[in-house]
């Protein structure tokens, strides 16, 4: 049996996102026979124990805690430290479970916030395997700029990998620019297909009664973090374009929640808008099912686990190409050579949002051909099943071979 251990700033049960939610999802479906994962990861949460397993994961926290905390506490002392001295004792943390364990591999999930104790690491103990996961929604100028105090080892994070993983071919061109040479692996996020026909024509209707959605509206669901890159208030800015039946259900919370709030009470439509704020996955999945149309018009984007999950979830799609978006969205009249899976805008452009719905609302069959060729993409090319079995194939079964080799 081999051992990895896994760098992750976050992890279960603290608020995760599409990071923490692969970390999960490959770990679950590779046995603890076959490999055994270690995590180190941040506290925040005082109630939460230092050790605990979780899944296929023995999780082993450090850092400032406090007990339960709210989002604005993770901005306040102690707390909006830890992301900052992670980077180091991170790394010592490491050094001395690897003592205890003898781990055969380390696993850095997002070069710009684990890759530095995860070359740290690999600097003392060089014939371990080292796997970076690029898994970057940021805009890649904005991740440089912030990293630029650690710039020397946020480089080698990248040079002295073993094999990394990239969940589109945007941030694979991104390993390359910064110097990785070895073996590249384009494996992207996946999905989880719902069972939306499990559900009864009354909890349906309950759920509407839930969410606030009343006969004849029309929905547009964002599943994201409010965020400046997820463009909500592009949606937000829509919204006085459209009739008054169609509106917003905005899933997630984050720093640019009050702002959006703000925004929707000047465009004078905040009885459109509905604000869930942070959600388990369970609800999520509840909001899509409700819902007539996906929309994030990203600024910037690593891949985007939310468009895969709404084409799980057989609704429409309003999207931009930024980033690794260019992989899976394409568009009819921007894409003719391939299979239509969205209606793409350019970003910034609340004007092609609201002639995006309006599109998709004329051209019911349109709407019908487009879903489905989304959901064979999905159901084939982003299952988490064949996700897990490549990453154990392609990626950690390199790291290992090349870690022996090195002994």
């Amino acid at each position: 049996m081999k051992k990895i251990l896994v760098f992750s700033l976050t992890y279960y049960p603290n608020p995760v996102g599409g990071a923490e939610v692969a970390i999960k999802e490959i770990t679950d479906r590779i046995g603890s026979t076959d490999i055994e994962f270690h995590m180190v990861c941040l506290r925040f949460d005082r109630t939460l124990p230092k050790v605990e397993k979780i899944g296929n994961v023995l999780v082993h926290r450090i850092g400032f805690s406090k007990l339960n905390p709210t989002t604005d506490d993770h901005k306040k002392f102690p707390l909006h430290l830890n992301k900052y001295f992670f980077q180091f004792t991170a790394a010592l943390k490491a050094i001395n479970l690897h003592r205890i364990y003898h781990y055969d591999g380390i696993w850095a999930m997002m070069a710009h916030s684990t890759g530095v104790p995860a070359v740290i690491f690999k600097i003392f103990y060089p014939n371990v395997g080292y796997t970076l996961t690029l898994q970057e929604g940021d805009p890649i100028s904005y991740i440089e700029k912030t990293v630029r105090p650690l710039w020397p080892l946020f480089i080698r994070a990248f040079a002295r990998a073993d094999v990394v993983q990239a969940i589109s071919s945007f941030l694979g061109v991104w390993a390359r620019t910064r110097g990785f040479k070895g073996p590249l692996e384009i494996i992207p996020n996946g999905a989880s297909l719902p069972a939306s026909d499990n559900y009864s024509a009354t909890e349906i209707k309950e759920l509407k009664e839930k969410y606030g959605k009343k006969e004849g509206d029309i929905y547009i669901v964002t599943v994201s973090r409010l965020v400046e890159k997820n463009a909500v208030d592009d949606i937000i800015r829509a919204l006085p374009l459209l009739p008054q039946n169609i509106k917003a259900l905005i899933v997630g919370g984050g720093p640019d929640e009050e702002m959006l709030k703000q925004l929707a009470q000047e465009l004078g439509v905040s009885d459109r808008v509905r604000f869930t704020g942070q959600v388990d996955r369970k609800q999520t999945a509840e909001c899509r099912m409700i819902s007539d149309i996906f929309a994030r018009p990203s600024r910037s984007e690593g891949m985007g686990n939310s468009f895969a999950s709404a084409m799980a979830s057989r609704i429409p799609i309003i999207a931009t190409q930024e980033g690794g978006l260019a992989d899976f969205i394409f568009d009819a009249k921007r894409n003719p050579d391939k299979e239509t899976t969205a209606w793409v805008v350019d970003k910034d452009n609340p004007a092609q949002i609201a002639e995006a719905v309006k599109d998709i609302l004329a051209h019911p069959e349109q709407v019908k051909k487009v879903v489905a060729t989304a959901y064979k993409l999905v159901s084939e090319k982003y299952n988490w099943d064949f996700i897990a079995r490549d990453m154990r194939s392609k990626v950690f079964n390199q790291s290992f071979a090349i870690s022996h080799a090195s002994q």
